[in-house]
């Protein structure tokens, strides 16, 4: 398949995801659990595709064995144990669950884990600080998703204190576990991925798009149409701290013309 229609089909399925995502306010009850479901085997899809398309056939399988098992294993020691994010419960309103964990969960991890990592790319140039900055523009990302599907009952904390200020029913401790587990997770993919996603690539676009999107999209739903003020401020100054520097980093690029990726 040449690369133009690659292109073509991985700008499809991230339209699909911002389509998907601009409708979620928009709805409610079943609707609204719905469209959390399809956003996320969309965006796992998208961004598995591009690493088969764009990094090989390694890339893709680390990917998909490192965030989907490793992300239901955390996930279903979670559940069974409270260690690492605290003790919490799944409402089911998520699909099938097994070992407790809905089979959709992990695959949100497989979802973000790739563009966090494209973007560390561009930003350090360190094996170690491209896995610290990836790992922690992932963790950062849950400082969204945590109260957004909190307040949506979709899951449940045992005991949800101490919490961030403006920020009830997520432990600090839960923040905490995300990020232990997505810079072991990054570092993992970082070498089970191979030397072909060790390096920033021209047809990374559709990837980092979605990263600026997820960014943005975040901070505007919580500020505007979901009633969640503070988790849009502490996102978007934590996740913004990765976010922000690639702006940045892209537009004085851009500014000084053609040259290596």
């Amino acid at each position: 398949m040449p690369w133009r229609a690659r292109a073509g089909l991985l700008w499809a399925l991230l339209g699909a995801v911002v389509l998907t995502q601009i409708c979620y306010p928009l709805t409610g009850g079943a609707a609204r659990a719905g469209l959390t479901v399809g956003t996320v085997l969309l965006g796992c899809l998208l961004s598995v595709a591009h690493a088969l398309l764009t990094r090989g056939a390694r890339a893709a399988a680390a990917l998909a064995a490192t965030a989907i098992l490793g992300g239901f294993a955390v996930e279903a020691l979670g559940v069974a144990s409270g260690f690492p994010f605290g003790a919490y419960d799944y409402s089911g309103r998520l699909g099938p669950r097994l070992l407790g964990v809905p089979l959709v969960i992990p695959l949100a991890w497989t979802w973000m884990a790739w563009p966090a990592w494209l973007a560390a790319l561009r930003l350090v140039r360190r094996r170690v600080a491209r896995i610290v900055v990836a790992g922690a523009g992932l963790a950062a990302w849950d400082l969204f998703l945590d109260p957004q599907m909190v307040a949506e009952g979709y899951w449940a904390w045992r005991s949800p204190i101490p919490a961030l200020p403006g920020v009830p029913g997520v432990p600090v401790g839960n923040y905490l576990g995300w990020l232990g587990f997505a810079l072991l997770l990054v570092a993992v993919l970082a070498v089970a991925a191979g030397p072909a996603a060790s390096a920033a690539d021209s047809r990374d676009g559709p990837m980092i798009v979605l990263w600026f999107w997820t960014y943005a999209s975040c901070v505007l739903a919580h500020a505007v149409f979901l009633g969640l003020p503070a988790s849009a401020l502490w996102g978007g100054v934590l996740m913004g701290v990765v976010v922000v520097p690639l702006a940045v980093r892209l537009l004085r690029d851009r500014a000084a013309g053609p040259g290596p990726t």
